[in-house]
């Protein structure tokens, strides 16, 4: 999704190409021989893997249009900082869908919640009473941090209807999520909810078996 998203925001014509993990093609384990996984961006026939360092890179080759990373050195590290913090707190979401114990869940709810809370605040020192963390347009934090959107709404539904995301909780960040999921840029990108949901359950249907 993040490959995608900063490829439609830069307005860059790309052919996407669907690959089935439990049966990777030669493509892929040719492109990304040391980790085997995806998202791969093959440009001027090199492979450039992991998606961060692909959202950098379509910033630095593709310059027409708003860039997704600040200007300013401190603000783009600062940027790329919290993109790593996503990525260290909200896979917590996963053990929220696959939890089989009250203890593990509440575990993994109060890390997904804490890392919210800060990106609320976050939100507020980088945006600048802007619509994006990025300020007018989506950039690099925007991309990170929503791609996990609709996983929240997968676990929410998993959880009976409990809001990671709220008005009263996390009022900043719930106006951002609906700007940023309007976006004609990431619209098309974003798996449907239900579709999701279904996926969720049939891949973790055989551990709650156990």
């Amino acid at each position: 999704m993040r490959a995608r998203m900063a490829l439609n925001l830069k307005s860059v014509d790309y052919e996407y190409v669907e690959e089935d993990l439990r049966n990777k093609g030669e493509l892929l384990l040719t492109s990304n021989p040391v980790y085997k996984m995806v998202p791969v961006l093959i440009h001027d026939d090199k492979s450039i893997c992991e998606s961060m360092i692909i959202v950098s890179y379509i910033d630095e080759v593709w310059t027409d249009g708003p860039s997704l990373l600040p200007s300013d050195p401190h603000e783009r590290a600062t940027a790329r900082f919290w993109a790593h913090y996503v990525d260290d707190k909200l896979p917590a979401l996963i053990e929220m869908a696959k939890s089989q114990t009250d203890e593990t869940k509440a575990e993994a709810t109060e890390k997904v919640l804490e890392g919210l809370q800060l990106f609320e605040e976050t939100f507020e020192k980088c945006s600048k009473r802007k619509p994006f963390f990025n300020g007018e347009n989506i950039g690099y934090l925007d991309v990170a941090i929503g791609s996990y959107l609709v996983s929240i709404k997968v676990v929410e539904l998993m959880m009976g209807g409990f809001k990671l995301l709220d008005d009263d909780k996390t009022p900043l960040l719930a106006a951002w999520a609906e700007r940023f999921c309007a976006s004609e840029a990431v619209k098309g990108v974003m798996p449907e909810t239900e579709r999701l949901l279904e996926f969720v359950k049939e891949r973790f249907a055989p551990q709650a078996a156990q």
